[in-house]
């Protein structure tokens, strides 16, 4: 199964309307076209479908561009953003029946803001795990987009961001807005063979945005390349574009994990990380391994459910009381485990957290950024999902190294790094606490080796 035509990244997409190789419409109208084909994935990647304003949108700045008045060079590009975002005029689900009868949203999200202020051309809202309350990608209500690497049976797309991720993979969208809890922009990329981004958890608005957790929650992005990615991020944080121009490897010393928290990887998962390992170090990249066992203090902050749990049952508890038949039993099941939480639980997180985070700096903040695998495992497929039993278990793998990023809130950055042909594999690149752009500036100089 293939995504369709060569990819396009941002930059080159830009490019080609500025030439005018492109316009708005042409590019929104093919995005257009795979959301509504039949046989495609875009009843499961749109759940809601495509926004009707998409067209006029695209055409509005077909006629600034014209008038040498496109608000950006990315002014045009059509991208998808996640049912978890406020779209001015559209219900915010989230993924779930709770919300269906919710008013539509009275103004868009700040990040969806600045988005469309540059001219990006909306799309709609992309399919997500109900709540964004696992790793797995898997909605029963709405459906779930087939990944578009999979090799013969259907593989799932990862999540929570499941359509953020469908929707570039299949061509439906340029480029794509998640969020990102405990890898949920990062886990999709990485099974996708795209790009996920999560930055440090303040640096952008989170206004307008449905929280699974206000500790953790980030705002993220998901595409072809670094570049992509970068790009999104500085426009919502409002920021000036980021210099990615190639810098010396050799500078560079890389903090490599070991121990607990990256064993038990799949044989596949080893093979690429391993290889892409040794073409940074042909490149002149500093390798340090590791073994941080204070990692392992994720695991046990997270035992009792963690700060997703509390606080997504706190924030649902009324809906709940109302009718909780309405959510997927498995995630449920995650969110009812806040209810078992005491006060004294939930405020012991904050002290373990910081502790936490603590010790970890003491260790990898002597390195330029830190490298581990984005997942243990690759993309399973959803015949490997039919229990319960299955379904967590793979759930928790999922998210077992991603996790580490929100917990010690640094960003983070899944790059590909498969051979060609194989499935897709991620490797994440970690970086400072509020230091995101550097660790871009790190992932664009070390993009072309990783990915081989």
């Amino acid at each position: 199964m293939t995504a369709g035509s060569e990819p396009e990244h941002l930059d080159a997409l830009a490019e080609g309307l500025a030439l005018g190789r492109y316009t708005s419409r042409s590019l929104t109208e093919v995005c257009l076209a795979r959301i509504s084909a039949p046989e495609g994935e875009g009843k499961h990647t749109f759940p809601h479908g495509a926004l009707a304003t998409a067209l006029a949108d695209a055409d509005a700045q077909d006629r600034l561009r014209a008038d040498g008045r496109a608000p950006s060079r990315f002014a045009g590009i059509p991208i998808s953003v996640k049912d978890n975002f406020d779209l001015a005029g559209v219900t915010t689900r989230v993924g779930s029946r709770l919300f269906d009868g919710d008013p539509p949203a009275r103004a868009d999200a700040p990040a969806v803001a600045r988005l469309k202020a540059a001219g990006f051309v909306i799309l709609g809202h992309s399919a997500m795990t109900e709540l964004a309350f696992s790793g797995m990608g898997v909605n029963p209500h709405y459906g779930t987009p087939v990944n578009p690497r999979s090799d013969g049976a259907p593989r799932i797309p990862g999540g929570s961001s499941a359509g953020a991720a469908a929707s570039v993979g299949w061509g439906m969208a340029s480029a794509a807005l998640g969020t990102d809890t405990g890898g949920s922009c990062r886990i999709p990329a990485a099974f996708c063979g795209l790009v996920g981004f999560k930055p440090t958890s303040a640096r952008i608005s989170r206004d307008g945005v449905y929280p699974l957790s206000k500790t953790l929650d980030c705002i993220g992005s998901i595409g072809h390349s670094a570049r992509c990615c970068a790009a999104l991020d500085a426009i919502m944080a409002g920021q000036s574009p980021l210099d990615l121009d190639e810098r010396a490897t050799g500078a560079l010393s890389l903090c490599v994990v070991d121990g607990p928290a990256v064993e038990g990887l799949t044989a596949n998962v080893a093979s690429a990380y391993e290889a892409a390992l040794d073409r940074l170090r042909a490149a002149g990249v500093r390798l340090v391994r590791q073994n941080v066992g204070c990692l392992a203090a994720v695991g046990r902050i997270n035992a009792l459910g963690g700060f997703s749990s509390a606080e997504i049952f706190d924030a649902l508890k009324d809906r709940l009381a109302a009718d909780a038949s309405l959510i997927d039993p498995r995630v449920l099941k995650r969110v009812m485990m806040g209810a078992e939480q005491t006060m004294s639980d939930y405020e012991g997180l904050f002290a373990a957290r910081a502790a936490l985070i603590q010790d970890a700096a003491e260790i990898l903040d002597r390195f330029d950024a830190v490298v581990m695998p984005t997942a243990p495992l690759e993309a399973p497929l959803f015949e490997d999902l039919k229990t319960d039993e299955a379904y967590f278990r793979l759930n928790g793998l999922s998210l077992r190294i991603s996790s580490i990023a929100n917990m010690l809130d640094r960003p983070a950055i899944s790059l590909p790094c498969q051979p060609l042909g194989a499935l897709p594999v991620g490797l994440t690149l970690m970086g400072r606490t509020g230091e995101d752009r550097a660790l871009l500036a790190i992932a664009g100089a070390l993009e072309g080796i990783v990915r081989g």
